[in-house]
């Protein structure tokens, strides 16, 4: 977030000062006087907009637990995991289970995909184009707050054993969290007549954009079905217990993205200065991952991601223009 916040401060002073000398000619509605005393407005203008207000997150769910296996057993009614019945394969046996096999995790499919409501705000600074005043151009920054993605089981389905056998698998519990930071540049069209604004009358606007966007998941997995912690390759990111089950380590990542943003709304002008803006920003982010992580955080090991993350952002705004 620290880097984010960095790249943020260092953008916005840049595109202020890029406006800023054109915005210094029209910063008080200057023109020019023609024949008669008769004055003329280009319509440029510089800007500045606040908005807050509610995102709607939603993305499919994929398993990224890749080639981990773990050997099923049953005792003639119930599929247990190895860890479940003993541990190995000889106490499972000598407990009176039979071995039906091994599962490839990776294959199993995830329970719930990401629905998820959280807070989003943002501020933008622009200019509004000279001449043609139904087009303003903006460069933001977006915050969509931390959202809540819990799951118990995070996988759930029929998977196939190496015996031919098919089995229903649950694997795994989380409490994880994703926000996201989107800086963008974006054009709007305003739907209106003339060189100004009219006062007192809504005025829709559409507009459309790219963006870089960070995020950042943390997730704290836990072995609530006995599969995971049978395998040794899960051993360097977690701890086990007196019972031999692995309390993982509470994870972080942070990823960046490329994001499409679409925006339709209606502006309302108070003043010939200040709007009001009602809105809905859509924001595409291709994939946010989350990840198991060592102790030190330096080794990680993809586990799920959600694909194709839409957020719509329902907000209210104020917008400025001198």
């Amino acid at each position: 977030m620290a880097t984010m916040m960095k790249k943020i401060f260092f953008v916005l002073p840049l595109l202020m000062c890029a406006v800023g000398t054109t915005a210094q000619a029209n910063w008080e509605y200057n023109g020019e006087y023609v024949r008669d005393g008769y004055y003329t407005d280009d319509g440029g203008r510089f800007s500045v907009s606040l908005r807050g207000g509610m995102s709607y997150g939603m993305g499919k769910i994929k398993n990224d637990m890749g080639n981990l296996t773990t050997n099923y057993y049953s005792d003639g009614v119930n599929v247990t995991p190895e860890h479940l019945c003993g541990g190995s394969p000889a106490i499972c046996i000598a407990n009176g289970y039979n071995e039906l096999g091994y599962a490839q995790l990776g294959k199993v499919s995830p329970k719930d995909d990401f629905r998820e409501i959280s807070f989003a705000g943002g501020a933008s600074v622009g200019w509004i184009l000279p001449h043609h005043n139904s087009w303003r151009l903006e460069a933001g920054w977006d915050k969509i707050a931390e959202a809540d993605y819990n799951a118990s089981p995070l996988f759930d389905g029929s998977v196939q054993l190496s015996s031919g056998d098919t089995v229903s698998v649950q694997s795994g519990s989380v409490q994880s969290t994703v926000s996201t930071d989107i800086i963008s540049v974006m054009a709007f069209y305003d739907f209106f007549d003339g060189n100004r604004k009219p006062v007192n009358t809504f005025i829709p606007y559409v507009g459309f954009g790219i963006g870089y966007a960070q995020s950042k998941t943390t997730m704290q997995l836990t072995d609530s079905y006995g599969d995971l912690s049978s395998m040794y390759d899960l051993l360097g990111y977690g701890t086990p217990d007196a019972n031999g089950v692995i309390i993982f380590n509470k994870s972080e990542k942070t990823m960046s993205n490329v994001a499409g943003v679409l925006a339709i709304g209606a502006s309302y002008g108070v003043t010939e200065r200040i709007f009001f803006d009602f809105g809905v920003r859509l924001m595409y982010v291709p994939k946010v991952k989350w990840v198991l992580s060592d102790s030190e955080g330096s080794r990680t090991r993809d586990w799920f991601h959600a694909d194709n993350m839409i957020y719509t952002n329902l907000m209210l705004g104020l917008r400025f223009e001198f």
